[in-house]
């Protein structure tokens, strides 16, 4: 955005430019000191909280050059999110131009750049044996290296970062101090003589003194031993992803039987050899982020079979610092390490060195630490290709805190996110800064985390919120959070708050047609929704159609046990005689019964219309998952086993034939439209009764689903005069869905829409409830939907 207060005349004076984005950090100021000397500009920069100030005297042809340029010009990670210049009031007194000392000031508008790979020139540099940061594990310049990770307070400079502590030998300040040296003002700059170390340590925490940490390392890893290895943002767990039993070993310890396992690889070329790979999803792998791209594997690769079991998905990620690239260039460094995240099962990442010995020593056989100290913690991202776009799913390190602008004003606002996947944000004006991903939470460890991550971002953003939103369930830990600060509160049904993310990731204020699919979420009339087909503004919803309403056996319990969701449907189709059924032969008769005296007797079995408890019931009655391990477990085996019938073109040639028939599944209601999602179950268990291969009937589920859904979007959006559809919910996470629906909602005349920057999951409802409760404040209404 420009602007500009300048009258023809005052040139002669010079000119106040003001650039507020993503502008410290990533080399702007020797940039902006670069263009001066091409245009021959006098004046000065300098980073404050609220951004870069440039002060320029020159012509007026150069004048208009140097504002262009700074827009057209700027450095690959630079964000300018707005540009303004003013006359100066004095003629500006300089012949040359310089770069300034940093200011600070009461508030802050100025954006920390979230933490950004190892760049090719660093890369070069680490691997040439001639450069003097040659194999050092913390090389880094303007333009990689941490930032979010390691940033105390603003404006971004070195003695208010983690690097305070290793004052700059006499090469390292002079490469600092030289606006045309690529480490002009690289905070994180450093040597083996002034910097951060490496060191080698037992399962205990007990240093080991040896020659090279790195040959330790990759002879421990080799060996098929645990490192717990402190990286950029937290501690990773590293193994041999190529041995069975080094994986095994590491999901024992770490009681993590099933979850699937990220890898790291040391290229693309790596990367090509394991997995099939496409140009977007290489492009992504090596983008300046380097998320965790969920991937095929091909089959007879070398990589373990126990990574991923049961799913058709890995996670790939390569090096992004210069320590993982000297791991991968040792000869005898495994083709794939895993690289999960150093912390037990639902707990957060380690980042200090106490807490990873404390916490991951029943993990580990060695630590391999450094001394350069962790302010934030960061986990990976992660992203998957659907419906045409790279998608995250995960938003951590590369991505935070890089900030969503909207169009629309808002107040000082905290929105404290959900249950699962929590993220919170924090919103002023236009501009809204969701969280790192945080975790599921349920425990002391990750709320914990939680609030120290709240505070840490309000101290870097200088954001106090005067306002808060919530979710509508009264036992989440966000939503006790958020009763506890005192604040006027807004309280968000999860559903409205997944719309409206996606909206305001897209830009969109008027009405659209939402529909939501996922596990939970607490609805007004104090049932459990999840399969939902809305109308929503920015600050109203009306429910226009939903799955039909179940039973959950045992609440909670039935997530995590998909044969009961599976029983609570077969007792719709068969009454008290669904525990005598062969399909759920797994589960002890016992046991069948007692759920069904439960749902009879409505025990403890709250209503709800949860699409992924639809799916989990599927799952459990094709036989793939009686007894979940982890959330979403049974439903991601379900995806796995339908892909190989509905891949490539097969998708939409599947759900052209089925469009007929769709609306059979559709039963009008005295208030909202119901999908029969009992006649969907009733269809699997008629195909498993004639035999018909489990895949294809994983398949034909999927394809029932996605064409009533989208009959009745179609229908809907007749009567309400709506074309616009936003697509949300974590089981839009599953790529047959949502290319699906793409598909033939697009095919109905649609536009379509879904998150793309913003996680479709629960990581993504704070950004919503943000929006929701701040407009629904500065209109002074306190609906909640």
């Amino acid at each position: 955005m420009l602007s500009s207060n300048i009258r023809p005349e005052s040139y002669h004076n010079g000119v106040e430019i003001r650039v507020q984005g993503i502008v410290q950090g990533v080399g702007f100021r020797p940039f902006i000191f670069t263009l001066a000397t091409r245009f021959g500009v006098a004046g000065s920069v300098t980073n404050t909280s609220t951004g870069v100030y440039i002060r320029a005297r020159a012509d007026e042809k150069a004048l208009h050059g140097f504002i262009e340029a700074i827009c057209a010009e700027a450095p690959p990670l630079a964000k300018i999110h707005e540009l303004t210049w003013e006359e100066l009031p004095e003629p500006l007194a300089a012949d040359s131009f310089t770069i300034s000392a940093s200011g600070g000031g009461e508030s802050a508008s100025a954006i920390i750049p979230p933490d950004i790979a190892l760049c090719e020139d660093c890369r070069g540099e680490l691997i040439d044996p001639a450069d003097r940061r040659y194999r050092y594990p913390f090389i880094n310049c303007t333009n990689c290296g941490p930032r979010f990770s390691i940033v105390k307070t603003i404006p971004y400079d070195r003695p208010k970062t983690s690097m305070e502590v290793f004052p700059m030998c006499e090469q390292c300040l002079s490469e600092y101090e030289n606006p045309t040296d690529r480490r002009f003002h690289a905070q994180p700059n450093a040597c083996e003589r002034c910097g951060p170390s490496l060191s080698w340590h037992d399962g205990t925490g007990e240093k080991i003194v040896v020659d090279d940490v790195i040959d330790s390392g990759v002879a421990a890893l080799k060996d098929g031993k645990i490192i717990a290895l402190r990286g950029l943002g937290g501690f990773h767990l590293c193994a041999d992803g190529c041995s069975e039993q080094a994986v095994e070993t590491l999901r024992r310890r770490k009681h993590r039987p099933h979850k699937p396992l990220a890898i790291m690889v040391a290229d693309l070329e790596a990367a090509a050899r394991l997995c099939r790979l496409s140009q977007e999803e290489a492009a992504t792998l090596q983008g300046p982020e380097h998320p965790i791209a969920l991937l095929k594997p091909l089959p007879d690769s070398v990589l373990a079979a126990n990574l991923a079991p049961a799913m058709n998905d890995i996670g790939v990620m390569l090096p992004y610092t210069p320590l993982h690239h000297l791991l991968f260039a040792h000869p005898d460094c495994p083709p794939a390490l895993v690289m999960t995240s150093g912390n037990m099962s639902g707990e957060p990442i380690c980042t200090s060195i106490t807490d990873a010995i404390a916490r991951l020593s029943p993990i580990a056989d060695n630590f391999l630490l450094h001394n350069r100290d962790i302010v934030t913690r960061v986990d990976d991202s992660v992203v998957k290709k659907m419906a045409g776009a790279t998608r995250l799913l995960r938003r951590a390190r590369g991505y935070v805190p890089s900030p969503l602008l909207v169009p629309y004003e808002l107040p000082d606002i905290i929105g404290c996110g959900g249950g699962l996947k929590s993220t919170f944000s924090l919103a002023r004006g236009k501009t809204i800064f969701p969280s790192q991903h945080i975790g599921d939470l349920f425990n002391q460890f990750s709320f914990d985390f939680y609030l120290e991550s709240i505070d840490n971002l309000k101290r870097l953003l200088r954001i106090e919120p005067a306002v808060a939103a919530c979710d509508l369930h009264p036992d989440y830990l966000s939503t006790r959070h958020a009763e506890s600060i005192g604040l006027p509160l807004y309280r968000i049904q999860h559903h409205h708050a997944h719309a409206v993310a996606v909206m305001a990731e897209h830009g969109i204020t008027e009405p659209v047609l939402a529909v939501v699919l996922d596990g939970t979420g607490f609805g007004p009339d104090a049932t459990i929704w999840g399969g939902e087909i809305l109308r929503v503004g920015l600050t109203d919803y009306t429910r226009l159609g939903a799955l039909e309403t179940t039973v959950l056996p045992g609440g909670e319990k039935a997530a995590e046990e998909p044969w009961r969701m599976a029983l609570a449907y077969l007792h719709v189709l068969r009454g008290n005689h669904a525990a005598d059924s062969d399909l759920l032969a797994g589960i002890d008769r016992d046991s069948r019964r007692a759920i069904v005296e439960m749902i009879e007797k409505e025990i403890n079995c709250p209503r709800n219309t949860s699409c992924g408890r639809l799916f989990d019931a599927v799952a459990a009655l094709l036989g793939l998952n009686l007894r979940a391990s982890f959330e979403g477990q049974a439903a991601m085996q379900l995806e796995a086993c339908a892909e190989p019938v509905v891949a490539g073109e097969r998708l939409a040639r599947l759900l052209s034939e089925a469009a007929e028939s769709a609306g059979d599944f559709i039963l009008a209601d005295e208030e909202i439209s119901r999908i029969r999602s009992t006649h969907m179950v009733e269809r699997v268990v008629e195909g498993l009764t004639s035999g018909v291969d489990r895949a294809t009937i994983a398949a034909g589920f999927h394809i029932d689903l996605i064409s009533a859904i989208s009959h009745l979007v179609a229908e809907l959006g007749a009567t309400h005069q709506l074309k616009q559809v936003v697509l949300t919910g974590g089981c839009l996470q599953n790529r047959i869905i949502m290319e699906g629906l793409f598909f033939t909602l697009g095919e109905r005349g649609f536009t379509v829409h879904s998150g793309t920057s913003i996680p479709v999951n629960d990581g993504g409802i704070s950004i919503g409830q943000a929006v929701i409760g701040g407009l629904r404040h500065v209109s002074g209404s306190a609906h909640a939907g």
